[in-house]
């Protein structure tokens, strides 16, 4: 399956990478930044010259472009047979209007598909083969439409969130003394243990076993509660889902 990469920003770049070495070739375009060709290099691809020799010559096109462009690159791929739309707050609905003559899916993934951990939410037509290759990034959920807005405000977005925690937690132990490289490695380290424990266990059973009344991870979780720490996680999901629906 020859898989054509309609832009080439952040999150084309990351499925780019965890589709890397997985045998299928992979063609790029861009409108003039050079991040096709970039991107090109650094995994074996090629950059085509147009969006219209992407559209004939991948068996799906990822659409990877600002929504607004969504019109102006229809136009340019109008030889698409499938196409996979990663446009936020575009409905489904939206791009099969632009692409009438193809199958038309949507993926909402996030930034750890770059290292096959991902999670994606999708909707609307894939072929096996196509699932087949999502299913290499992460975890693939199927959810309505309606609800991609509200599910990219929790994971799509949530990454950046986990890397401030992990930030700052970081600069907090290097400001005690601790060697900063060091820091970041212990936090990191301890966020991968504990994303796999909360696989098995409830975030509520993990915080209450390592917060022993009295203890030192109790008075972390006050102060974090004196901070506003969940209001403000809250407020951040509330603050994506309006910039989303403009």
């Amino acid at each position: 399956m020859v898989v054509g990469f309609c832009g080439s920003g952040s999150m084309a770049a990351a499925l780019a990478r965890g589709w890397a070495g997985a045998g299928g070739p992979m063609l790029f375009a861009d409108s003039g930044s050079g991040r096709a060709a970039e991107l090109a290099a650094e995994l074996g691809g090629e950059a085509v010259e147009s969006n219209a020799e992407l559209a004939e010559r991948a068996d799906v096109v990822v659409l990877a472009v600002k929504p607004v462009k969504l019109a102006d690159v229809a136009g340019e791929l109008g030889a698409a047979q499938a196409v996979v739309s990663l446009l936020g707050a575009t409905s489904l609905e939206a791009v099969k209007q632009a692409f009438p003559h193809a199958e038309v899916g949507r993926v909402m993934p996030n930034l750890p598909v770059e290292v096959g951990r991902g999670v994606l939410c999708i909707c609307g037509d894939f072929s096996p083969d196509l699932r087949e290759a999502l299913g290499h990034l992460g975890r693939v959920v199927e959810l309505p439409d309606e609800q991609f807005d509200a599910a990219t405000a929790v994971m799509g977005c949530s990454p950046a969130y986990f890397a401030l925690v992990v930030e700052a937690l970081a600069e907090a132990g290097a400001g005690e003394g601790l060697d900063a490289e060091l820091t970041r490695e212990l936090v990191v380290e301890t966020a991968l243990g504990t994303a796999e424990l909360l696989r098995r266990r409830d975030p509520v059973d993990v915080r209450t076993a390592v917060a022993s009344p009295g203890g030192s991870t109790e008075a972390g979780l006050e102060a974090l509660d004196r901070e506003g720490a969940r209001d403000a996680f809250a407020a951040a999901v509330r603050a994506s889902l309006e910039r989303m629906r403009g």
